[in-house]
């Protein structure tokens, strides 16, 4: 009986939290699908007053189904940001036609705007650009808009393995971003290697390009499925972070949480004030409740959710 007392005990008591994770939490976002937003009864009961909720949009997802997710978490108190992947939509009027819908029935004002992991366009778009030329954001009075971000490459836009065209494409949002009244922030990919994180960053800094960066980082999950979401993602150098955990036995079956990941970017931010990565954004890899209990874990009153 002592033995179990002892255990029960050991597992109440919490490690302190952080305070640098702690303050770099603060603002944190997350991402949902209208899929895995169904599985959550109580937003509020995860999340802190005032989270951003990203809605990625899978192509097949209906635009209804879409509108459906934002509404429904607006209703719960949270600003929501959907994706528009521009090789899924077909023309200027399908854009239109989904914007007056986000704002007639979730009343959404920010969006994040990418290319969209789609080979080959269903229409008129094959770029974000394409969609800020548009003038359409800004004619319905978009207050923020996010474009994407990619720390160690990417592949479907260079495919010779450099970062030519992404780093020209960034310069043109840059200048864009003087043009807009909408405030812009760059969203990025997942990566798990805080080094490369901050030279990519500290890169564009040099390069002028001063958009805020909303770091995404992988939430928990089981070794084999960051792998796998990795790979598809072509996430690069940070992968061996993984690899070389799935080489220790010993971590292996243990699900990987990116403390150590935060920690350091924490730090550095911490050490580095004017460090450009403004937010943490999460993917929910390992699920959207896994995810919000991490943050709650250990990111002190920055993850408190909103009905505790």
């Amino acid at each position: 009986m002592a033995l179990l007392n002892f255990k029960k005990r050991d597992a109440a008591e919490k490690a302190p939290v952080n305070p640098t994770v702690e303050a770099f939490l603060k603002g944190y976002s997350i991402e949902v699908m209208p899929r895995t937003a169904e599985k959550v009864e109580d937003f509020r009961a995860l999340l802190p007053e005032g989270t951003r909720v990203y809605i990625a949009h899978i192509e097949g997802t209906p635009i209804e189904d879409m509108v459906k997710t934002a509404k429904r978490l607006a209703d719960e108190g949270y600003p929501v940001m959907p994706h528009f992947p521009a090789r899924i939509i077909k023309d200027a009027a399908t854009l239109e036609n989904w914007i007056s819908m986000y704002q007639g029935e979730a009343g959404v004002d920010q969006a994040l705007l990418l290319a969209g992991g789609v080979e080959k366009p269903h229409g008129a778009f094959d770029s974000s650009m394409q969609l800020l030329e548009s003038g359409l954001f800004d004619k319905a009075g978009f207050k923020r808009l996010h474009v994407a971000g990619h720390p160690e490459g990417n592949k479907d836009i260079d495919p010779d393995g450099s970062t030519k065209n992404v780093e020209d494409a960034l310069r043109w949002k840059q200048k864009f971003s003087e043009t807009t009244d909408a405030e812009m922030a760059l969203a990025t990919q997942f990566a798990f290697d805080a080094k490369p994180i901050i030279a990519w960053a500290d890169g564009l800094k040099k390069a002028g390009i001063d958009l805020p960066i909303h770091i995404g980082i992988a939430g928990p999950a089981k070794l084999q499925t960051l792998i796998k979401f990795a790979i598809a993602c072509g996430v690069g150098p940070s992968l061996k972070v993984l690899q070389k955990r799935a080489m220790d036995v010993s971590k292996l079956l243990l699900p990987y949480e990116p403390t150590d990941v935060l920690t350091q970017l924490a730090e550095h931010k911490a050490a580095n004030p004017d460090f450009n990565i403004t937010n943490v954004h999460f993917f929910p890899l390992g699920g959207i409740k896994t995810n919000a209990n991490w943050a709650i874990d250990n990111g002190g009153a920055s993850a408190k959710p909103a009905n505790s």
